[in-house]
């Protein structure tokens, strides 16, 4: 039964490698406990999957941004950007009001780089690697 619902999501999902990526998505949160929108009809979770996928009861986009979405370590948060007609406090001071803070960088010439550089000490080899 598996073929021939792989032959149906193929109108869905143009790349056979995403599809298998996308249903894989779906099996694992469908035995995490997320609810199924077609029958079970005794499948396992993949082919309820594929199922779903091909009776188009879930759209690929949003298995491809919850896929994504799961994916990353780091989520960034949009924030709603300032409206144009609000005007920050700071940027509507007169420039002599303003006080400059002063910034220091640390400068090094290159013969103190090379000098730091040399000076570090290689790791010890073991036998274990």
């Amino acid at each position: 039964m598996a073929r021939v619902t792989v032959e149906d999501c193929i109108d869905k999902v143009n790349n056979r490698f995403e599809l298998v990526l996308l249903a894989g998505h779906r099996a694992r949160l469908i035995s995490q406990g997320a609810p199924i929108t077609v029958d079970r009809d005794n499948d396992k979770n993949p082919v309820v999957a594929l199922r779903e996928i091909a009776d188009e009861k879930l759209s690929p986009g949003d298995l491809k941004e919850d896929l994504i979405h799961s994916l990353q370590k780091h989520v960034e948060v949009d924030e709603p950007e300032a409206d144009a007609g609000h005007v920050d406090a700071t940027a509507s001071a007169p420039a002599d009001d303003v006080e400059e803070e002063n910034v220091t960088f640390d400068r090094m010439t290159e013969e103190d780089l090379i000098a730091g550089i040399e000076g570090l000490v290689a790791p010890e080899k073991s036998d274990d690697f």
